[in-house]
């Protein structure tokens, strides 16, 4: 170190946010992913929630479904009009159609519950690795028929009216555009959106490439940007 110089200061672990009513599970989460080096807060219903969220910006959210008063889901949306926080959800039920909610409210991940807090661990481990939405990116937007993305900005465009994506849909969207026409397997988005070590299941694509899908139809219900391949998985391309 250069003397009269003061050493660079520690960068801080990374910040999550465990919510659930059940105060035991929540404080035992909370604990394990001390151990494993990250900080914590605690929230038991959903005003706390936004709270914490809003006032500690923590890199990830361990969101319960079903919260008492304030519900998962309404946390999660106030959440995301604030913060482009990681957001697991957690859900009791196994039913899909809450997986499919829990995601288009724009939640990143979710678990069933009962779950393993060493699995948990691992996903929220998962999702800091994937590029931070603040990253600069230095390359030009792609112009792919009335579909713009611009990967700097991070915004997504039809015929010039901009599109509200989640991250994740983004993310692969990014990834499908980045090789126009070519086909990528499920396991190939999962491998870039997610990383090679994602500990879920491949289905996830299919529920984030859904939201999207129906969010670009939305501005263009004329035009299929996305495109699925039977028996392979997605590929980009607007066709009338």
């Amino acid at each position: 170190m250069i003397a009269g110089m003061s050493p660079s200061p520690e960068p801080q672990p990374a910040h999550v946010l465990v919510v659930d009513d059940e105060t035991v599970l929540a404080g035992m989460v909370a604990n394990y992913l001390q151990r494993a080096g990250f900080r914590t807060s605690v929230a038991h219903d959903g005003r706390r929630a936004v709270e914490l969220a809003l006032s500690e910006a923590p890199d990830v959210v361990v969101l319960d479904l079903g919260l008492p008063g304030k519900d998962g889901l309404e946390v999660c949306h106030e959440i995301r009009r604030h913060s482009d926080c990681y957001i697991i959800m957690l859900t009791a039920r196994n039913e899909e159609i809450d997986k499919l909610i829990g995601l288009s409210a724009g939640a990143d991940d979710y678990m069933t519950k009962p779950f393993s807090a060493r699995e948990l661990v691992a996903r929220v481990q998962v999702l800091l690795r994937r590029p931070r939405a603040d990253r600069v990116v230095e390359e030009p937007a792609r112009t792919i028929g009335a579909l713009r993305i611009d990967v700097a900005g991070r915004r997504v465009e039809v015929n010039g009216d901009e599109v509200e994506v989640t991250r994740t849909e983004f993310d692969l969207l990014q990834v499908l555009s980045s090789r126009p026409r070519v086909a990528f397997t499920r396991r190939q988005l999962v491998d870039a959106v997610w990383g090679e070590d994602w500990v879920g299941d491949d289905h996830l694509v299919d529920v984030h490439i859904g939201h999207l899908r129906r969010k670009l139809a939305e501005v263009a219900p004329d035009l299929v940007f996305v495109e699925t391949l039977r028996g392979v998985g997605y590929r980009m391309g607007a066709v009338r």
